[in-house]
């Protein structure tokens, strides 16, 4: 059960980096009719965030059972 926790944890901090990472995207100005608006890159990258240190809790808490 432990490793199917820190692997599940694992994935929420892996996609977390990726979906912050990714929030501001980069197009140059090339493609404004298809970016994100200012509320929307916020909430993605605090969502990503969320998932980062929802992830990362639950590894240190599962280390510190050990």
């Amino acid at each position: 059960m432990k490793t199917t926790m820190n692997v599940i944890a694992g994935l929420l901090v892996l996609v977390g980096i990726m979906m912050a990472a990714g929030a501001g995207g980069d197009c140059d100005g090339k493609c404004m009719e298809y970016a994100n608006t200012l509320g929307e890159t916020l909430m993605y990258g605090f969502i990503g965030l969320c998932f980062m240190v929802t992830g990362a809790a639950i590894l240190i808490a599962n280390e510190s059972r050990s």
